[in-house]
């Protein structure tokens, strides 16, 4: 009898840990019928030789809440192997909401993730009040890959204080009924909750996002509703005693984010400290997986403050190469640059990520953009513009204000518990591009840095990130299991170069990264990418939580 899919002759790597071996895989409508030798034809068959077999790719951070009202196939994730997406991060939700509140929602999430709030507004239903209701709004919209959802502790504590929620305390009521709040939205499929306690992500008026100086014996209280549940509990920004108090109060999965310092031991230390946090607890850390922060270039933002720089910056890309064909206009640039105070952008941790196809992220760390220059005997702004023409504005400047030491990253991510991700898809996005991490993972901390073994990598980027989840049918290549699947190919898996788009609603920009070395991505049984092209079928589901 034939099998739907068969995808034969390649390496299985089935996502507990354990090393490739030959083998096929089959497929009957959504899940799994057999892996190992598969006699039978396939309805369509999927060469896998000299190809990786892997589950599915599993994303624990995102901020795509917004941008799959209008892309449904949430790029750039889905070419990269992702095929479970979890949102809601960083406590900043659209749900639970009342019809008067979503401009201040979609504000919120406009100044935290840098998503743009007339976007956010005009492509989205926002026809939900409660949780569960804008989860329903999403599966209406039919995604591309599998999603779940977070409720977050901004948009709780303003559907329950108002516009007391930004910076007063909540009464005993106040804290009971957003922990009721918090327990039916996962009863209605939240997988957890998530809260934020970072000073910097702001609202537009300048003032801390709802939660962030919360007594934590509110988080006390919402831990109580959330750990009976079996739920998720991310605390982002958290110190250890809150992590502590939390962890203690849910006794079940706790979620932050973490990373390694700028010296060579500290991710030895940062593991070790986060180990005596663990002791006993089950706390799962993720960071992302090279040196981030701020991404700038002729095709995007521009690094200097001035006049001529400003009307470049008015300029589209092909009027920005034109104006610099002008002498007097790159003298008038330069000029400009070395003004005291015209650059906050610290040079020295700002690096050219190449002309190549693949971008080049781990540059060692004395070729920084003021090395460069000083070798060619040019100020700063000279090699960013000379590099620029060079590349036709292509040219793109990574500014490594996280995890900016990779010794110290692979120290850190030696820990078990500690896993590479953190790839924010879906914010920032005219700033970052980090959604490629699950390649850059197979390309550097595989392949070249020899950190994980192939099956340990996969591991951590499908099992171990389901477990998190509460996902009972992903992330291991299993009959029986759900048929989210990767063909890749070890040896050619890459991230392509980032550029600059403006295909967010009203013609925002955002940057997105395509990849190499993926010959199939399946979700739920259906092809959803092919050598690297999605195929139009949208067989996501919303993953809502089981108890």
């Amino acid at each position: 009898m034939a099998h739907d899919i068969v995808i034969r002759g390649g390496e299985i790597v089935d996502g507990t840990g354990s090393e490739p071996v030959p083998g096929d895989l089959a497929i009957d409508g959504t899940n799994i019928a057999a892996v190992g030798r598969v006699d039978a034809p396939g309805r369509r068959e999927i060469d896998a030789e000299g190809h990786l077999v892997t589950p599915g790719f599993v994303d624990l951070h995102t901020h795509l809440d917004a941008q799959i009202g209008w892309d449904p196939f949430l790029t750039p994730v889905s070419w990269h192997g992702v095929t479970s997406v979890l949102m809601g991060n960083c406590g900043v939700t659209f749900a639970p909401c009342r019809p008067s509140d979503k401009e201040l929602l979609a504000g919120m999430m406009e100044t935290v993730e840098d998503i743009p709030k007339y976007a956010i507004l005009n492509g989205l239903a926002w026809d939900w009040e409660d949780y569960g209701g804008y989860l329903d709004s999403i599966e209406r919209l039919a995604p591309a890959i599998n999603v779940a959802g977070m409720v977050g502790h901004c948009a709780v504590r303003f559907y329950v204080m108002g516009e007391r929620a930004v910076e007063e305390q909540a009464s005993d009521d106040e804290r009971e009924t957003m922990a009721d709040i918090v327990g039916r939205s996962i009863d209605a499929g939240a997988v957890g909750f998530s809260t934020n306690r970072y000073a910097p992500h702001v609202l537009p008026d300048g003032r801390s996002i709802p939660g962030t100086f919360a007594d934590p014996e509110e988080l006390v209280a919402i831990a109580r509703a959330v750990g009976p549940r079996n739920a998720l509990m991310q605390a982002v920004g958290a110190g250890p005693d809150v992590l502590d108090r939390i962890a203690d109060t849910t006794a079940g999965r706790v979620l932050f984010s973490y990373g390694a310092g700028p010296e060579d031991d500290s991710g030895r230390e940062r593991s070790d400290l986060f180990d005596r946090m663990r002791a006993g607890r089950d706390m799962t850390a993720i960071s992302q997986v090279r040196g981030s922060g701020f991404m700038f270039g002729l095709q995007s933002r521009l690094p200097v403050q001035g006049a001529t720089w400003d009307r470049l910056r008015d300029l589209d890309l092909p009027g920005r190469l034109a104006a610099l064909e002008a002498a007097e206009t790159r003298t008038a640039l330069v000029r400009e640059a070395r003004a005291e105070g015209a650059s906050r952008i610290p040079m020295d941790q700002v690096y050219y990520l190449g002309a190549g196809e693949t971008p080049d992220y781990t540059v060692p760390a004395e070729r920084h953009l003021a090395a460069l220059a000083d070798a060619a005997g040019e100020h700063w702004s000279e090699t960013f513009l000379r590099l620029s023409l060079e590349t036709g504005g292509r040219a793109l400047f990574n500014l490594r204000m996280f995890n900016r030491n990779l010794k110290a990253l692979g120290d850190l991510f030696r820990n078990e518990h500690i896993f590479p991700s953190l790839g924010d898809a879906g914010a920032h996005v005219s700033q970052i591009m980090d959604a490629g991490w699950s390649s850059f993972i197979l390309s550097y901390w595989v392949r070249e840095a020899g950190l994980y073994s192939v099956g340990e990598a996969v591991r951590r980027m499908t099992s171990g990130p389901a477990r998190v989840m509460g996902l009972a049918d992903r992330g291991v290549l299993r009959p029986g299991m759900r048929a989210d699947v990767n063909v890749l190919d070890p040896d050619t898996v890459a991230e392509r170069q980032p550029e600059l788009v403006h295909d967010f609603p009203g013609g925002a920009p955002r940057y997105i990264q395509k990849a190499a070395g993926y010959r199939a991505t399946l979700v739920n049984g259906q092809v959803s990418v092919a050598d690297g092209e999605h195929t139009g079928a949208r067989a996501g589901e919303v993953l809502r939580h089981a108890g």
